[in-house]
């Protein structure tokens, strides 16, 4: 079972290739601040936008880079079989202990094609890895059910995990109601991390973070409060990240010429810019990501803020690992000097 505090890891880029020297450096960050695995290539590590030749370099790196120190996991998905299953032979080959695979997107088959069509030959063609599904409808526009899930993890015993980010409570509910009480689900929403463990229906086992990117330690210190029985303490520690998590989506109003719009600058965007502001290897993402507008940086800077001031305690480990004065950089706008779009016109 992967139980526990698992990290999403930005990829980071250098000139527009990918950052080898920084990606070591983000592993063995993660791996010095007590998390239980790494995951190599998710949505977060902007998988959409790599050739499947860096897809590939990014896992044997990190593949390499936590043999015997954690587990990796490694995201094959796609919305074609074949080149998922590719993907994953590759990532199997490479060591990785675990292989994440997000619902197809765009061309939304059923949760019954998901499963039969996509899930199924990929946890037939490796039944000593784990294959975890990762729902996530928001994104893809499909959804595997917790029905399909429950007859996938019937009939393949490699299929015990699923990373959860509907968002919806009901749904969680369900699926520990038709995978039983040994099926693992880890939230894939660092927001609702604490209320899916604490809730009983629910009994997440941990979470597949964005925020430990920049909060490893924290992160995996509310997991594992609550998991030893300290309720109060993890709540604490959620209340105080509160703030961070809420940077996977910024949401703003943006004034134009015809008028005001809603602008969402959507996961990594927002954890890359303050990546970069506090001195962390991150690089920009990759186009049609672009950067943030000039109020999303706020939003960024005004939670970064609020965190040094109220809780120092939860960026200090970035400070002392990247060797950077955390206030100073939230304080200097060098530090964020071409982060932000100019206008939105």
């Amino acid at each position: 079972m992967l139980t526990g505090c698992f990290t999403a890891l930005i990829t980071p880029f250098k000139n527009d290739a990918v950052d080898e020297e920084g990606l070591s450096q983000l592993v063995d960050f993660q791996i010095e601040n007590g998390i239980d695995g790494i995951l190599a290539v998710g949505t977060t590590g902007e998988s959409p936008v790599l050739h499947w030749e860096e897809h590939n370099l990014v896992t044997e790196k990190i593949a390499a880079a936590t043999k015997d120190r954690c587990l990796c996991i490694a995201g094959t998905g796609s919305n074609n079989t074949a080149e998922a299953l590719e993907g994953s032979r590759h990532a199997v080959a490479a060591g990785a202990n675990a292989i994440l695979l997000v619902d197809p997107y765009y061309n939304g088959p059923s949760s019954m094609e998901i499963r039969r069509e996509y899930l199924a030959p990929i946890a037939a063609a490796f039944p000593d890895t784990q294959i975890i599904p990762y729902v996530i409808p928001g994104r893809t526009g499909a959804q595997l059910l917790p029905e399909d899930i429950a007859l996938l993890s019937e009939k393949y015993a490699n299929v015990r995990t699923v990373k959860e980010a509907t968002g919806n409570l009901e749904n969680m509910r369900r699926t520990r109601q038709c995978c039983g009480p040994d099926f693992t689900i880890l939230s894939g929403d660092d927001g609702l991390t604490f209320e899916m463990m604490s809730d009983p229906d629910i009994a997440a086992d941990g979470v597949i973070s964005v925020a430990t990117n920049i909060a490893p330690k924290a992160v995996a210190e509310m997991v594992a409060y609550y998991r030893a029985g300290d309720k109060d303490a993890a709540r604490q520690m959620n209340a105080a990240l509160a703030p961070l998590f809420d940077l996977v989506t910024v949401k703003t109003m943006e004034a134009t010429p015809h008028g005001e719009v809603a602008c969402r600058a959507r996961n990594p965007l927002a954890f890359k810019t303050l990546m970069s502001i506090l001195g962390m290897p991150s690089g920009g993402c990759r186009q049609p990501l672009g950067r943030m507008s000039r109020k999303g940086l706020s939003v960024v800077l005004d939670a970064a803020r609020q965190i040094q001031a109220d809780h120092p305690d939860i960026f200090q480990p970035a400070a002392d690992f990247f060797n950077v004065d955390i206030s100073a950089r939230l304080a200097d706008p060098a530090n964020w000097d071409g982060l932000c779009y100019d206008g939105y016109a």
